[in-house]
């Protein structure tokens, strides 16, 4: 290092001073350097050889033995004290020229630093002067040690107390957790069935509901079956022109309006099967007669009297016209006994009930022409 003193080899020891051997606990805002340690003690055991060394060297020999012996026993003597030195202080020595001047500046620092501590000390000292000045100068006595001492226990009871109130609020506290835990779980719980209920009694809602629009439906088809009435869906009875119809049949012929026959008989079946068919809903039992619906060959069997058979079907060809159509006059004649006997039987049931057409008492006893 420039502008220090060479390192002096003393045995096994080497001396190289730097800066930062100055602060071995790192650098702070204070001197890591104590004030004790800005000097060395030396004790007489040490001194001593240091200074009986130079009077062994001085006896006999050259002059430059003896040059060469003092200059020996001087590197020797500051080697042993930089040994000293370094054993009892933090900082290797010797220093270079920046390390004291380092070290200088921060022990000026804490030279004011202890000032400042000594300025401060001696102001409270002048103030517990003052303090004592000030009570008359009384002194502390055996009573006011007594009393102290009373305080002291009174104020250690009184701790102990506060202690086991405090192990018994931590008790209480702990239960009240413990609680609190039990009221939340149960909290919990209840949320957990209130949502069950809910989906329960909104699945109840939504099944409910369904039955409501299962019934009113059913309701309204049941009304609508009410007001059907099958036997005018199954023979429609109705009108063309001047003739009569069933399902579409016409039930007659004029000269100037002729009509197939076979339409004709198609008619007379589903008339006969009209009539047997109230007749069996009424339970209702025809006097003299039995009928047979057989579609575009039905017949009317009479059963009492002149027992026989009327056919109600007729044909266009010429016997027909000169013996058949007789038998068919005779079968329309009885198919109008049936319908004035049922007519009859459905007006004693019902008094408010009146055929629309009354058959004329010659026709139905009589024959008749068509």
């Amino acid at each position: 290092m420039e502008g220090s003193t060479p390192s002096l080899n003393h045995g096994t020891r080497s001396f190289h001073p730097t800066p930062s051997s100055l602060n071995r606990k790192g650098s702070g805002s204070k001197l890591s350097i104590p004030i004790q340690e800005s000097f060395v003690m030396l004790s007489k055991s040490q001194v001593s050889p240091l200074l009986v060394a130079p009077q062994r060297g001085s006896k006999g020999g050259t002059a430059e033995e003896q040059q060469r012996g003092s200059l020996s026993h001087r590197l020797k003597t500051a080697g042993k004290m930089f040994d000293l030195i370094s054993h009892v202080s933090q900082v290797d020595h010797p220093l270079c020229q920046d390390c004291a001047d380092e070290l200088i500046i921060k022990l000026e620092k804490r030279l004011s630093e202890v000032r400042k501590e000594k300025e401060a000390y001696e102001a409270y000292l002048a103030t517990l002067v003052a303090d004592e000045e000030a009570g008359g100068g009384r002194r502390v006595t055996e009573a006011d040690v007594v009393k102290l001492k009373e305080q002291e226990r009174n104020a250690l009871d009184v701790l102990k107390d506060l202690e086991k109130e405090k192990a018994a609020l931590k008790e209480e506290l702990e239960v009240a957790n413990r609680e609190l835990e039990e009221v939340d779980t149960l909290k919990l719980n209840y949320w957990q069935e209130m949502n069950n209920l809910q989906d329960e009694l909104q699945k109840y809602h939504n099944e409910r509901d369904s039955v409501n629009l299962n019934y009113e439906y059913v309701s309204n088809q049941l009304e609508k079956l009410k007001k059907t009435n099958v036997y005018n869906d199954t023979f429609r009875i109705w009108h063309d022109g001047p003739f009569g119809t069933i399902n579409g049949f016409r039930m007659g012929r004029l000269p100037n309006q002729p009509v197939d026959w076979s339409e004709i008989n198609a008619a007379m079946g589903q008339a006969l099967l009209l009539l047997d068919t109230m007749a069996s809903k009424l339970n209702f039992t025809f006097t003299g007669y039995r009928l047979v619906p057989m579609g575009s060959f039905s017949r009317i069997e009479k059963t009492e009297g002149d027992k026989g058979v009327h056919e109600l079907y007729g044909s266009g060809d010429l016997k027909g016209m000169l013996f058949w159509n007789r038998r068919f006059d005779n079968a329309l004649v009885s198919f109008l006994n049936c319908l004035q006997q049922i007519g009859d039987y459905a007006e004693q049931r019902d008094p408010k009930f009146r055929l629309p057409y009354r058959s004329p008492r010659w026709v139905v006893s009589g024959s008749i022409w068509y």
